[in-house]
Formats: C-alpha cells, sequence, structure tokens
C-alpha cells in the first residue's frame, strides 16, 4: 500500500514537471471555445485515471472508476482550464501595461482593416479575457 502511494506521488511529480508544461506552451495566446476547453478536461482526466487507477470497493470487493469528485479529493491542483485562465490573465496585464510602440500591444488594441467573412465572429483572445474578467468579477473595468 505504501509503495503504491510513493509511486503515485512520484508519477503526479512527473505530469506536473514533464507532461503539464508541454501541454500548456503558449497557453497565455490561445483563444479557446468550450469544445477546446472539454478536450482539454477529458484530457487530463483520462490522465488522472491511469495516475490513481481503479478503487476497490470495502464491502462487495469488486474494482470501480474513480469518479471526477473523487479526482478532485485525491488531485487538489486546480484543473488545467483554470490554469489556462490564470495565466491568460497574467500575460493579459502585462500587456496592458507595455507602452504604445510594441507589437504585441499593437495587435491587442489595433483593429485591421477590410471586411470580415459572413457568419458568427469566431472568439478572439481578447473576447477570452473579458469573458474571464467577468467571472472574476471585474466586468465592468478596461
Amino acid at each position: 500500500m505504501v509503495f503504491q502511494f510513493a509511486i503515485q506521488i512520484l508519477k503526479i511529480k512527473i505530469y506536473r514537471t514533464i507532461i503539464l508544461p508541454v501541454i500548456l506552451y503558449g497557453c497565455e495566446t490561445w483563444s479557446l471555445t468550450m469544445r477546446k476547453e472539454r478536450r482539454l478536461r477529458v484530457f487530463e482526466n483520462r490522465l488522472l485515471r491511469r495516475i490513481f487507477g481503479s478503487k476497490r470497493e470495502e464491502v462487495s470487493g469488486a474494482w470501480r472508476k474513480l469518479n471526477n469528485e473523487e479526482f478532485n479529493d485525491l488531485y487538489c491542483s486546480p484543473n488545467i482550464v483554470r490554469v489556462i485562465r490564470s495565466r491568460r490573465m497574467r500575460w493579459a496585464g502585462h500587456v496592458a501595461r507595455m507602452w504604445d510602440r510594441r507589437g504585441i500591444y499593437r495587435v491587442l488594441v489595433g483593429k485591421p482593416e477590410g471586411k470580415r467573412p459572413l457568419g458568427r465572429p469566431k472568439r478572439r483572445w481578447k473576447d477570452n479575457i473579458k469573458m474571464d474578467l467577468q467571472e472574476v468579477g471585474c466586468g465592468g473595468k478596461d
């Protein structure tokens, strides 16, 4: 039992130090849709299921998969979507403090010329930042 617990801790350390940085590389600039967020959550839950394995019922002795609430109890770090949102907010703060001649600031604030294609506009990075601010409770501020 102790040996299995030590292996789980080692696997979580590998996940945090090797796998998570590779997955989240450049996530500050991503424009996530609901479908992409769901796929990231599914990936994370699948990986945690492999790390923690199955659980044996005490009464019946049968094996069963862990549900998402049990993962939250075992793995106390925030889920991958929250990490992406916090990193995106931190990057937005850096961009907002940049001076006018920086290219990144001009891309964020500037408006491209020309016509947009017909149909529903795609979600932009700026729209994601506004949604994140509304979730935090700072929706009325620039």
